[in-house]
């Protein structure tokens, strides 16, 4: 497999080898393609946390489990009253 690398990023993969963290350019790109897999898997179970998440706040919307604000202030004093006291248990 042949790849092509702007400047930069050949410049990066060889100080990396001249740093000696690795011993080739091969070392260099197997790791970054490690950390992309890495990445994708971590975002991939983010997102599915996030999906729980939006699941679990229809549910209590849909057994009235919510609150209401009359003004933005209100909602923010709720915000900072319940960070405290998360914060005093802690």
């Amino acid at each position: 497999m042949n790849i092509s690398l702007t400047p930069e990023l050949e410049k990066l993969v060889n100080d990396k080898v001249e740093s000696g963290l690795y011993n080739s350019a091969s070392e260099v790109v197997r790791e970054g393609l490690r950390l992309l897999r890495d990445h994708d898997e971590l975002r991939r179970i983010r997102q599915e946390e996030l999906r729980k998440e939006v699941r679990l706040g229809i549910e209590q919307l849909r057994n009235g489990q919510y609150l209401e604000f009359d003004s933005a202030e209100e909602l923010a004093d709720s915000v900072i009253k319940n960070g405290m006291k998360k914060l005093k248990t802690k």
